[in-house]
């Protein structure tokens, strides 16, 4: 998915069961932020990054939700061990993945597999992407900073 598209709906369940959909956050400017794997180091220090940032990130107007394919059990683990105070969606069926456009086929110990690429969007009050930051531009453990920067000349 790209600047401009609507996302679709069904976000899925987080880590507690609440089902969420984008109906749900109507009229808030909002990230959905998508992650390979729970209590992996990278994962960690962007989670943590965020977390840190997020009185911050929240004065700007916007609300923060992590997405990977981990399960709602681990989920729960990895928001208890970090403090995280924002939602994780557990998209054990790869739904929002496939939707929004983030996994890619990569090697990993000489087998093809597919991966998350690591995937920002900024999702404005109509449900509409109205930035994005992915890949390598990504920096894990100054994820907060990079948000902040993207809001900041989104609100210019």
């Amino acid at each position: 998915m790209n600047i401009g598209d609507k996302i679709p709906e069904r976000l899925g369940v987080d880590e507690n069961g609440k089902e969420w959909l984008t109906s749900m956050l109507r009229g808030e400017n909002w990230i959905l932020y998508f992650y390979p794997k729970d209590n992996t180091s990278g994962c960690t220090a962007q989670a943590c990054s965020l977390r840190d940032g997020m009185a911050t990130i929240a004065e700007k107007g916007y609300k923060i939700i992590g997405v990977s394919k981990d399960t709602a059990s681990s989920h729960l683990r990895f928001k208890e061990k970090y403090q995280l105070p924002f939602p994780l969606i557990a998209d054990t069926d790869r739904f929002l993945h496939e939707a929004m456009g983030v996994l890619y086929p990569k090697k990993m110990y000489g087998k093809d597999v597919i991966g998350t690429r690591r995937t920002t969007f900024f999702i404005d009050p109509n449900g509409v992407i109205v930035a994005k930051l992915e890949g390598k531009e990504i920096s894990t453990a100054e994820h907060a900073a990079q948000v902040l920067e993207t809001i900041q000349k989104l609100q210019r």
